[in-house]
């Protein structure tokens, strides 16, 4: 099997257990949802979908500092996306680290509008 097949055959099982995540959250199962969204993460560590589905879910259940672990490695992995930084600013709020929360909602901000320009660019 080529590295690529090898790939794509790993995607297609992480989204198997990403599409069970979204429906054990839909039906309430939020800890067999945080268990399938590690499966999923674990069978492709860069599935960001996965790593937002998971964070959310920890956030759910109050468990903030996972949440937060998690949060942590979508920003290593992709510094500019706007969603982990909101997510860390939010996480960082219901721990009551206001500055940390701060910081995170104006990178957010920051990115925000740099997304916008570079929109508006393409547009013209």
């Amino acid at each position: 099997m080529s590295s690529e097949s090898e790939t794509n055959a790993a995607r297609l099982e992480a989204e198997e257990h990403y599409y069970a995540a979204l429906d054990l959250v839909a039906d309430g199962n939020q800890e067999a949802a945080i268990a399938a969204y590690r499966q999923a993460i674990e069978v492709d560590p860069t599935f960001c979908d996965a790593m937002h589905g998971l964070t959310r879910a920890l956030q759910d259940a109050e468990r903030f500092d996972e949440a937060i672990e998690v949060a942590n490695r979508l920003v290593a992995l992709d510094p500019d996306d706007i969603l982990a930084h909101t997510s860390l600013s939010i996480l960082y709020q219901h721990k009551g680290m206001i500055p940390e929360a701060e910081a995170e909602g104006n990178k957010a901000r920051v990115l925000g509008w740099k997304k916008e320009l570079q929109e508006k660019k393409q547009q013209q």
